[in-house]
C-alpha cells in the first residue's frame, strides 16, 4: 500500500500516471454509502469505481486507503474571500446588513493585491481543511483604492486564481459587473469606485481578457438588481450565454433590495431578472431569501439554482429562504460560505433541512443523498464543472471524513451518509485529493502547513 499522505512519484514525462484509493465507505450518489470502493485513477481522472473489493485484495492492497466515509469534493459554489477578515469583529454593536456592510468595505478599501493574495491562499487553505475541492468566487474587487485600473486590469483576480491554486483548490472566478450604488442608478462612491468598470461593455472588455485554464473557469456575475442598471442585465446574461459561462447574481437578500426595485420598476428583483433574459440553467441565484409565490415558480420552472449561504443568511439576520419549495418547483439547491462566518459546508447543507423543520415544525423536507447532491454535484454544475461525482471519466476529487470523532462515532452501526450529513463538521475532515493530488492527509495541509497561523498573521494587518 502506498504510504500514508504519499502521493505516488510522477512517471517520465508522457507516461500514464496511474494511482488507485480505497474507500472504507463511498457515497456514489444514491441514498446511502457503499462498503469497500476501489477507485483508480489515470492522470488525475477516475477510470474505474469498484464497490465491494475488500482492502486486502488486489488492486486494492496497493491502494492509499481512505478509512471513513468518501465522497466527491465538496463544491462552494459563493465566496468573497476578503470577507474573512471580519469574522467575529460584527458581532456586538453592528445592528444590521447595512453596518456589517461598512465593516466589508473598510477592508475592501485596504487591500491590495499582496495583502488580498495573502488573505486568499490562507482561506482556500481553510476551506481545503474543510473538505472543499472546488469555490466559486463571487468578485468585484476589481480597481486600486483610488479606483483607476491596474497595469494589467485583472490583477486582483489573477492575484485569488493564483491564491486557489497554490492551496490546492479549483477555482471559478465569477467576475462580477457593478457599476451603480442603487436601482436609481446612484454613482458609486469611496471604497465603491474600486468595483466599477463604467460601464458594462468595459466590463466584458476586461472580463475578455480572462481564460479557462488548468483548474480555472472564468464565469460571469450580476453584482444584484441595486448594483446593475436595468439596461445592463440582459447584455450581461447574452455575454455570459455566448461564451457558455456560468452566471451567478445576489437574489433578494435583503426586503429593503425588494422594495426599492418594486418602486423603480414595479415588479420584483426576479420578474425584473426574469424578464431581461437573465434566469436559466446556467444561472445561479444566491440567497433567494424574500421571494413571493410567483417568483419561487419562476425560479423553478427555468432550472435557476439556488445557492443557499445559511451560516451568513443567519448571522446577518437576512432570514430563511424558501430552499423547499424552490426545490419543489424545480430549482437546483447547492451552498457557499458566503461571508466566511464560518466555512463548513456541512453545516450551510443540513441547515437547509434543519431550518426549514424550525420554520414548518414537521422534519424530513430534505433527505441525506439529497444535501449531498447540495455539497456536490449540484454545486459542480453551478460552477461550471463537472467534478461532482465518483464516476468513471470524471475528475478525481475526493473528501474523506473520519468516522471515528466524538461527532462520528457511532456512525458505522447506522445510516454512515446521514450521520456525517447531519453531525460531521469541517474538524471531521482527514483527506482531500483534487485531480488525483492529495492537499490534505492526516487532516494536515499538505503546501500550508500553518493554516492558522497564516490567517493570524494577515488578518492582523487589517
Amino acid at each position: 500500500m502506498t504510504a500514508a499522505g504519499q502521493p505516488a512519484s510522477r512517471p517520465p514525462s508522457g507516461a500514464e500516471h496511474r494511482q488507485a484509493f480505497h474507500a472504507e465507505y463511498a457515497w456514489l450518489g444514491d441514498e446511502s454509502a457503499v462498503r469497500d470502493v476501489l477507485i483508480e485513477v489515470a492522470d488525475g481522472t477516475i477510470v474505474g469505481v469498484s464497490p465491494g473489493v475488500p482492502a486486502d485484495a488486489p488492486p486494492a492492497d496497493d491502494a492509499v486507503r481512505l478509512p471513513g466515509l468518501t465522497m466527491p469534493g465538496l463544491v462552494n459554489t459563493h465566496s468573497h474571500v476578503f470577507h474573512r477578515v471580519i469574522r467575529g469583529r460584527s458581532q456586538s454593536g453592528v445592528a444590521d446588513f447595512w453596518a456589517w456592510r461598512e465593516l466589508m468595505y473598510d477592508v475592501a478599501g485596504r487591500l491590495d493585491p499582496d495583502s488580498l493574495y495573502a488573505l486568499a491562499r490562507a482561506t482556500y487553505a481553510e476551506m481545503a481543511l474543510a473538505g472543499i475541492a472546488s469555490v466559486g468566487e463571487f468578485f468585484y474587487l476589481h480597481h486600486d483604492a483610488d479606483g483607476r485600473a491596474y497595469a494589467d486590469p485583472n490583477e486582483l483576480g489573477r492575484a485569488v486564481v493564483r491564491a486557489a491554486h497554490d492551496a490546492g483548490l479549483r477555482i471559478t472566478l465569477l467576475d462580477t459587473c457593478y457599476l451603480q450604488a442603487d436601482v436609481g442608478g446612484g454613482a458609486l462612491t469611496g471604497v465603491q469606485r474600486r468595483f466599477d468598470d463604467g460601464t458594462w461593455q468595459r466590463w466584458a472588455d476586461r472580463v475578455d481578457q480572462l481564460t479557462d485554464g488548468e483548474r480555472l473557469r472564468i464565469g460571469a456575475a450580476i453584482h444584484s438588481v441595486r448594483a446593475v442598471p436595468r439596461d445592463a442585465l440582459g447584455a450581461v446574461a447574452a455575454y455570459a450565454g455566448e461564451r457558455s459561462m456560468p452566471l451567478h447574481f445576489h437574489l433578494s437578500e435583503q426586503p429593503a433590495e425588494n422594495e426599492a426595485c418594486q418602486a423603480r420598476f414595479g415588479v420584483t428583483p426576479t420578474r425584473l431578472l426574469a424578464g431581461e433574459g437573465v434566469l436559466g440553467p446556467r444561472t445561479t441565484a444566491v440567497h433567494a431569501t424574500h421571494l413571493t409565490d410567483a417568483d419561487v415558480v419562476a425560479l423553478g420552472s427555468s432550472s435557476t439554482a439556488i445557492s443557499m449561504c445559511r451560516t451568513t443568511e443567519r448571522d446577518l439576520a437576512d432570514g430563511f429562504g424558501a430552499a423547499v419549495r424552490l426545490a419543489a418547483a424545480g430549482s437546483p439547491l447547492c451552498v457557499g460560505s458566503d461571508g466566511h462566518m464560518m466555512i463548513d459546508l456541512w453545516e450551510e447543507a443540513r441547515a437547509i433541512e434543519l431550518d426549514e423543520r424550525s420554520v414548518s415544525g414537521r422534519r424530513g423536507h430534505v433527505r441525506a443523498h439529497q444535501l449531498a447532491h447540495a455539497l456536490t454535484d449540484a454545486g459542480a454544475r453551478s460552477i461550471g464543472w463537472n467534478t461532482g461525482t465518483i464516476a468513471a471519466g470524471t475528475p478525481a476529487d475526493l473528501v474523506t471524513v473520519r468516522l471515528d470523532s466524538p461527532r462520528t462515532a457511532g456512525a458505522r452501526s447506522g445510516d454512515v451518509l446521514a450521520h456525517v450529513i447531519f453531525a460531521a463538521t469541517a474538524a471531521d475532515v482527514t483527506t482531500l485529493v483534487v485531480d488525483g493530488t492529495v492537499v490534505v492527509r492526516d487532516g494536515r495541509h499538505r503546501s500550508v502547513p500553518d493554516v492558522g497561523g497564516e490567517l493570524d498573521a494577515v488578518i492582523a494587518r487589517f
